[in-house]
């Protein structure tokens, strides 16, 4: 499908039909602004290009849920919002490794050991984002280690409920994980080439 000469409203009703073609289309229209704004604000070219991208994995995933009048107007504040939760959430990173050194002096703080802690947060933090259900299932499944039969019982709902929303919490992890592990591939080439 050529979407080049669409206009902006062409362009987001192609993406809510799932044309993968229009989401590239929005990239080439709109990304050394959007990299721009975000770089206005974080200073950092490799940052700014993940937030911009975040934002573009957002707007394909939300395609159907979210109403746009104006895309670049919606572009530019989603990257705002996306620069101000990024430098939240780097400030709270930081909090939680100096947290970390201050209370767990005699634990060894190798990268690894660091990395590790910061992972388990990632995760956790992730798996606070999931629907109720969903990361109550989660928590019983994997933290508790209780059967889906025991998980149905206790909330009330079949086992194949148990299992979709552990098949959904799952698939969500999963898929957040490998966008993470695809920005640090991204920022260890950038670092390395730089």
């Amino acid at each position: 499908m050529n979407v080049k000469n669409f206009s902006d409203g062409e362009l987001l009703d192609s993406l809510k039909n799932g044309e993968e073609a229009a989401l590239t289309e929005i990239y080439k229209r709109y990304w050394k602004k959007m990299t721009a704004i975000a770089y206005n604000h974080i200073q950092d070219k490799s940052d700014s290009e993940e937030v911009v991208q975040g934002v573009l994995i957002k707007l394909w995933d939300k395609r159907n849920q979210i109403q746009i009048q104006s895309l670049p107007d919606y572009l530019a504040t989603a990257v705002k919002y996306s620069v101000f939760s990024e430098l939240k959430k780097k400030k709270r990173q930081k909090e939680v490794t100096a947290n970390a050194m201050e209370v767990l002096p005699e634990i060894d703080h190798s990268d690894e050991s660091i990395y590790a802690r910061f992972m388990q947060d990632y995760i956790n933090g992730l798996v606070d984002k999931l629907p109720e259900k969903c990361r109550l299932v989660f928590k019983y499944s994997r933290e508790e280690g209780k059967k889906n039969s025991q998980i149905a019982e206790e909330l009330d709902i079949a086992e194949k409920t148990v299992e979709a929303h552990l098949t959904k919490a799952i698939k969500s992890l999963r898929v957040s994980l490998r966008l993470m592990g695809l920005l640090l591939v991204i920022a260890v080439y950038v670092f390395s080439v730089g």
